[in-house]
Order: C-alpha cells, then sequence, then structure tokens
C-alpha cells in the first residue's frame, strides 16, 4: 500500500440552483488550476433569502490534493 500526503485547502462555491450545484462549480473552476484532487467534505453551507425563498446557495468544501 502506498503512502499518501494531502494538502488541504478551503474553497466556496456559490450556486442558484441548489448546494450540490454550488459544489459542482467550487471543484470545475478549481480543476482548471489545480491537480491531484481526491477528495471534498462539505465544511459549511449557507444561503441567500429573499420573500421567504431560498435565492442563492454557497457552499465551503475542503479540498485533498495528493502531494507528488
Amino acid at each position: 500500500m502506498s503512502e499518501h500526503v494531502y494538502k488541504q485547502i478551503e474553497l466556496t462555491g456559490s450556486s442558484a440552483q441548489s448546494s450540490d450545484d454550488a459544489v459542482r462549480v467550487a471543484l470545475e473552476k478549481a480543476s482548471k488550476t489545480l491537480r491531484n484532487m481526491h477528495w471534498f467534505e462539505v465544511v459549511e453551507t449557507r444561503g441567500h433569502i429573499e420573500d421567504g425563498k431560498v435565492l442563492h446557495w454557497q457552499v465551503t468544501i475542503k479540498v485533498g490534493l495528493r502531494i507528488d
């Protein structure tokens, strides 16, 4: 079994559609400049409310990047 070392970073994605979409947005954007992303953990979910309805989602995630 190989031993791996990971660096953790924190990202916040946003979406008007859903919390899942906010996570997807963050990971897709980060994947354009980061490599070796292997896992994520949701650490905070929040949203903007207007007229009693969720208008926008923001999700903060920790992402594990494997160090070469």
